[in-house]
């Protein structure tokens, strides 16, 4: 079996529920996960939006959501997990909103995909101390095992 990662709120390809975004409670989405590969040692999830600012001209990744040292065994995130509620040992990374945790879709315009990407790792990262996610991939390179993505997508009502 490889690594799989599904949500309960939404389908791979489908529309992110309005809660999970700016526009409502802005939350973080359940998650669950399956086919860690037997070697892995620890999990790495990172949520971003490649469309950024506008899907016809998108010029930048921006980051939502970094969390590394998952335990590397299937099982998922509750919706709105807060930090408390987190694995011990499981460390965030900091958003393009400059903060650790989660942050929701808020596409300035048009309809944008988000990628939640899991990878299974062979070892636990470090303390990397809110690690921007180019940092978070520097450190990971060379240790992947596996990787999966669930796509969503988000266009706000004007």
């Amino acid at each position: 079996m490889s690594l799989v990662l599904v949500s309960t709120a939404f389908a791979a390809g489908e529309v992110i529920p309005r809660q999970y975004t700016c526009d409502g409670q802005n939350i973080s989405p359940p998650l669950s996960w399956a086919g860690v590969p037997d070697q892995a040692r620890s999990l790495v999830l990172i949520a971003d939006d490649p469309d950024a600012p506008d899907p016809a001209a998108p010029k930048t990744t921006w980051v939502h959501w970094l969390l590394y040292n998952l335990p590397a065994r299937p099982g998922g995130l509750t919706e709105g997990i807060h930090q408390a509620d987190l694995p011990a040992g499981v460390m965030q990374g900091t958003n393009d909103w400059k903060r650790t945790g989660y942050g929701g879709p808020c596409p300035p315009i048009g309809r944008h995909r988000y990628f939640f990407k899991l990878y299974a790792l062979d070892t636990v990262l470090p303390d990397l101390r809110d690690p921007t996610k180019a940092v978070l991939e520097q450190v990971m390179h060379g240790h992947v095992l596996a990787h999966t993505e669930l796509i969503g997508v988000y266009q706000r009502s004007r």
